[in-house]
């Protein structure tokens, strides 16, 4: 694109689809009568034309539309996963940047997905979103002018033909598109998903310097490194040798994992040899360094005076440094791998510490004559107790970081090991990874369903709790689906599979559980970006803390210049502000797992904490989502005849209200009579002859239409409207034989739910398409005030956004799939889920069981799980900031004393390990529904 000047704009635009002079001719006719265009040239592959005036850009648009209106196609359809974008303002941001350019056409943007109709490069369109903040990756490319992967040629023209489509119908196909890639196992997006188990890891500096080094990978797009779990999670089309390369050229180890339970597996083992080697490494530091302490506290000498004490402490020399060269020797190689990347780790610091105090105690044991007197103290106990305290921690540490795992793995054991196959007539047990989709199983009484599936023979009671939370087992026949995980209770089934591996239901959940305990919060970049720069600033502060003891201490001030340095290193190790959010999320996140709550990331995590107002769509959220009669008031006659009636009557229509009239016919086991004469009117009602006499069934207008009075029946009208009802009215030729209540009940457990969350604190709006009447009739038996009655699905995305313009932090609760524009505008979105691949890729929570007091559980683990995060960064921050100073000396011209190395030590160990233990308190916040 070229402007000559302020008015007239050229474009040329790439066409497909044009295959002769002909299609030229259509082009041109299409867009000689649109104002304020003027065709350049045009030929098949392309077309150049200037556009001017004010509306210029409105004019590229409508040419655009009216040359796919003729079934053709202009520019590329770009799709491409996004991360970064937390809220609904987010994705306005990015919305506006895509309107700002007059070649992109039409878009539908989420928090991770979008899809972009424009004349622009893919890359140029990843720039713009690097530009705003975000991260941007193709999905899939349509660079060959071609429709979307997910859109008929039909569907393509459709949307072109009008370039105003509505924000519902694009939000809601890119939620269908969404859940598109979660059933398709060949979908790129998701193939570009790789785990990958790290070693080395010490510090949140590591945690950086391997972030930086897989971002630096071509084709990258996103990636989250989990020093808790050692583990990092790749987004992007970059290789899996690539990055492993970067790893180890960035000084850590890094292995490629195909799934959960290979990725267990390796980290369970890791985790045994790291546990093994620190209990290792802590007998023998404690067990040198614990008597050679004792031996100086309780009177021993610790100087060198003599040639006796020279080869005494010679040997005790050689016994620390072989100490050093075993149980410390990974502090050292990993110190030494640090340096050789130019940067400061945790084992930067205890390399520097331990190996300072050997070598000035040994060269006091070598050489005592060129130290004073008072200076030939040695310090070897000092490098043994740090070694085995630290190594202690980091045993304490690494076994209570095993527990925040505890819940994804209970996850992993729901799915058994092996399946029984049937192939020719013959089961045979195999291993799950051998289960191929299509292949027929069986699952025997009491076992559980290896793979998702769909019966073939055989009935039984399915327990569904672990995804539906319904302690009721459901009954399974011919054609009904299982998902892998549930239990089979009683009878035998046979099954075939459709979807196995990382398809299943089960697995999907497993990594979205997996991703949110990987993501970072807000809060963690913060640690983030102090941990790039703490070591070094450490290493210098304990550089001048030398120099200041040294040149204005007292005597000996060799030996305080060791001690306030040494005791400055080992204390401000950076273990505690690395673990300090990880390990909250990870502990958070599967705890929320534990109870059906899915989470999608940190940040959704954290801005739960934070919520003021909570949007309930009506059907299907506060209510069940069918109709039910829930009132008859027989007039005329017997009840159960004239239900019976009005069922004969409704039988014949699709109508929500006519299919819950049918349903009590059904449940009530009435015989129907037979009718005759049929005749309907739409959003009216129906009339038909039975037994001879003329029935009619319908609303108000369709009986005042019949000549049939309704005034004497106002009064209970009125307490249906109160109620929440919807009045129905079955008449004869003479009067109104009965008045029968269909009303979508409320949840069991929503009037609860909602008093709990307003006992939280949180405004709470019901959202709803009804007539006010009866959106405010169900309000009032939900103790809403706040009803927000007569929205159309396009419009409620508005309404979250004009509650936001107000200032509040705003979460949408709807089903996932019809709510999905205003789902993704709020700032949370939470999805009433009942284990749907859309509900749980539409929302950044999900409700895997469908009661909504799991949601006011939902928030309380959030606002904890942020307090928890708090109270370990500010433990950290504290910790260091006293710590330094007091290890430096602060105190002692006041008393005259100086913290100990191995003091240091104990500390930083046990600061570890208190923010270790406080993360794990999450593990067992009180939910609710464990009192049921």
């Amino acid at each position: 694109m070229t402007t000559t000047d302020t008015k007239i704009t050229y474009y040329t635009l790439p066409l497909s689809g044009l295959s002769c002079q002909g299609c030229v001719k259509k082009v041109t006719k299409a867009l000689e009568d649109i104002d304020g265009v003027r065709i350049e040239d045009v030929d098949t592959q392309s077309l150049s034309l200037e556009t001017w005036g004010e509306s210029e850009q409105y004019s590229l648009r409508q040419a655009v539309s009216a040359i796919e209106s003729l079934g053709y196609h202009v520019g590329y359809r770009h799709h491409f996963t996004l991360s970064g974008l937390n809220c609904g303002r987010c994705v306005a941001k990015v919305e506006a940047a895509l309107d700002e350019q007059p070649t992109v056409f039409t878009h539908a943007v989420s928090k991770t997905h979008a899809e972009v109709h424009t004349s622009l490069s893919a890359d140029a369109l990843i720039e713009i979103i690097h530009q705003l903040g975000y991260q941007a990756a193709r999905a899939s490319d349509h660079d060959a002018n071609v429709s979307t992967d997910n859109e008929s040629p039909a569907q393509t023209d459709a949307r072109n033909a009008n370039p105003e489509t509505s924000e519902a119908s694009e939000a809601s196909e890119a939620s269908e598109a969404k859940s598109s890639s979660v059933d398709n196992p060949a979908d790129s997006s998701k193939a570009s998903r790789q785990q990958y188990v790290l070693s080395g890891m010490t510090c949140a500096s590591c945690v950086q310097s391997v972030e930086n080094a897989i971002s630096g990978v071509d084709g990258v797009a996103n990636v989250s490194v989990n020093l808790a779990e050692r583990s990092a999670i790749v987004k992007g089309s970059a290789s899996s040798d690539a990055i492993v390369a970067a790893v180890a050229n960035a000084g850590y180890g890094a292995e490629k994992v195909e799934d959960d339970n290979d990725r267990r597996e390796r980290q369970q083992t890791q985790q045994a040899n790291e546990l093994k080697n620190f209990k290792r490494s802590t007998f023998a530091g404690l067990g040198l360094g614990a008597p050679l302490m004792a031996w100086g506290v309780f009177g021993g000498s610790m100087t060198i005076q003599s040639s006796q004490d020279q080869w005494a402490w010679g040997a005790i020399a050689v016994v620390t440094l072989l100490l050093l060269a075993t149980g410390g020797r990974h502090f050292f190689a990993n110190a030494w791998q640090a340096l050789m990347h130019k940067r400061a780790t945790m084992d930067t610091l205890v390399a520097l510490g331990t190996g300072a105090a050997w070598l000035y105690s040994t060269a006091v044991v070598i050489a005592p004559a060129l130290f004073p007197e008072q200076a030939r103290h040695v310090y070897f106990e000092a490098s043994a107790m740090i070694i085995g305290l630290i190594s202690l921690g980091h045993a304490i540490e690494a076994r209570a970081r095993a527990n925040t795992s505890k819940a994804l793995d209970q996850l992993l054991d729901l799915q058994p090991p092996t399946a029984l196959v049937i192939e020719n007539g013959q089961e045979t047990e195999r291993p799950l990874d051998e289960v191929k989709q299509g292949m027929t199983l069986r699952v025997k009484p009491g076992a559980k369903v290896p793979v998702d599936g769909e019966v073939v023979d055989g009935s039984s009671y399915i327990d569904e709790s672990m995804l539906t939370g319904e302690p009721v087992p459901v009954h399974k026949t011919a054609g009904d689906t299982l998902h892998a995980g549930t239990v089979n209770q009683k009878g035998g089934l046979t099954f075939k599979a459709t979807g196995v591996g990382s398809d299943t239901m089960l697995a999907r959940i497993i990594d979205l559980v997996r991703e949110a305990q990987s993501s970072k919060p807000e809060l963690a970049k913060l640690a983030d970006r102090i941990s790039a720069v703490f070591v070094p600033i450490v290493v210098a502060i304990a550089i001048v803390t030398a120099a200041i003891w040294y040149f204005i201490g007292p005597e000996p001030s060799v030996s305080y210049m060791l001690v306030t340095a040494t005791t400055v290193l080992i204390i401000a190790c950076p273990c505690a502000l690395g673990l300090a959010t990880p390990l909250s999320v990870t502990a958070a996140v599967g705890r929320a797992a534990e109870v059906g709550v899915l989470i999608r990331d940190a940040d959704a995590l954290q801005t739960a904490a934070k919520l003021h107002t909570l949007v309930f769509d009506k059907t299907g959220t506060l209510t069940r989502g069918q109709p039910e009669v829930t009132h008859v008031n027989a007039i005329h006659g017997d009840q159960e005849r004239l239900m019976a009636i009005a069922a004969s009557l409704e039988q014949h229509s699709e109508h929500p209200l006519a299919q819950a009239i049918v349903g009590y016919a059904k449940q009530q086991t009435l015989a129907l009579p037979t009718s005759n004469d049929f005749n309907s009117e739409s959003g009216k009602g129906i009339q038909a002859k039975i037994e001879g006499e003329r029935y009619y069934i319908g609303n108000q207008a369709w009986m005042q239409a019949q000549g049939i009075d309704t005034d004497a029946h106002q009064t209970d009208i009125d307490a249906m409207t109160q109620r929440g009802e919807t009045a129905i009215y079955l008449a004869n030729a003479d009067s109104v034989q009965a008045l029968i209540g269909v009303s979508d009940p409320i949840r069991d457990d929503a009037i609860d739910a909602i008093a709990r969350l307003q006992q939280q604190g949180l405004e709470v709006i019901m959202l709803s398409g009804d007539h006010p009447d009866t959106a405010n009739a169900i309000g009032r038996q939900l103790g809403i005030d706040h009803v927000i009655a007569g929205v159309l699905p396009d419009g409620k995305s508005e309404q979250i956004q004009s509650l936001q313009q107000q200032g509040k932090c705003v979460a949408m609760v709807g089903d996932g799939i019809n709510d999905a524009p205003a789902l993704a505008q709020a700032d949370v979105g939470v999805a009433m889920g009942s284990g749907s691949d859309i509900a749980i890729e539409s929302a950044q929570i999900t409700l895997m069981h469908q009661h909504l007091g799991a949601l006011a559980d939902a928030i309380g683990l959030s606002q904890a799980a942020v307090r928890n995060m708090k109270q370990n960064l500010f433990g950290a921050f504290i910790y260091n900031t006293l710590g330094i100073p007091i290890a430096a000396g602060i105190l002692y011209p006041f008393t005259g004393m100086l913290l100990s190395p191995v003091i240091a030590g104990g500390a930083m160990a046990l600061s570890s390990i208190t923010v270790v233990t406080n993360a794990n308190r999450l593990r067992f916040f009180k939910i609710k529904s464990d009192d049921k």
